[in-house]
């Protein structure tokens, strides 16, 4: 299941997770971020996405890729599956996050808070985004407009993230965690404020599988 010898945390996903929860969708351009993102956070309650990632190991010559679906609906609720190279999925149901490994024949839960206790994807899902961030627009980079998000308090997890939009859609998301450790995100076949079905949010340990919870 581990290709190579390093792999995202389930922290780091969780977080991305939530995150893109809160911002998929936006239509901004690069110099109307900051209000556009809190427009987002308020305005923006489902959505879906395709998505490919690269992981980049902090010596930056290891990389990982990967690629699956999202979906999500606020706050706190979403499903991040991916398919290709093995198959993880993470669930969150709005009290707690479920990881279900099918190689490992694996599943584990921790409550929200303890999941993603610290991380600013978790104050972003619903917080104010300008208390919680100082937002800076960036170069553009390929056709792609960059806004950098920094936390305003030190959590020890994540150091910085960045989001990019070409046009007014969003197409990538990069973090950078405490560890050096950069995950980029890219984005595709975007839908916002869809109808997704409650049993998508909704996760039942198969039956034989092990159940770590904590």
């Amino acid at each position: 299941m581990n290709f190579l010898n390093f792999k995202p945390s389930r922290r780091l996903l969780c977080a991305v997770a939530l995150l893109l929860g809160s911002l998929l969708g936006s239509g901004l351009a690069q110099a109307d971020a900051t209000q556009s993102l809190k427009d987002f956070v308020r305005e923006v309650k489902s959505g879906r996405a395709s998505f490919s990632q690269t992981v980049t190991a902090p010596d930056g010559k290891r990389k990982k890729t990967s690629s699956g679906t999202f979906e999500f609906q606020r706050p706190n609720l979403f499903r991040f599956q991916y398919q290709k190279p093995f198959e993880q999925l993470i669930v969150g149901d709005g009290q707690k996050v479920w990881t279900f490994d099918p190689d490992l024949n694996q599943a584990s839960s921790r409550r929200i808070g303890q999941a993603l206790s610290g991380t600013p994807a978790a104050l972003l899902a619903g917080g104010n985004v300008e208390k919680d961030f100082e937002l800076k627009a960036q170069p553009s980079e390929a056709g792609v407009d960059w806004v950098l998000a920094l936390p305003r308090q030190a959590d020890g997890n994540i150091q910085q993230l960045r989001i990019g939009f070409k046009g007014r859609e969003l197409v990538a998301l990069e973090v950078l965690d405490a560890f050096g450790q950069r995950s980029l995100m890219q984005l595709s076949q975007l839908q916002t404020n869809v109808a997704i079905g409650a049993e998508r949010f909704r996760f039942e340990v198969p039956k034989g599988v092990d159940l770590l919870e904590q």
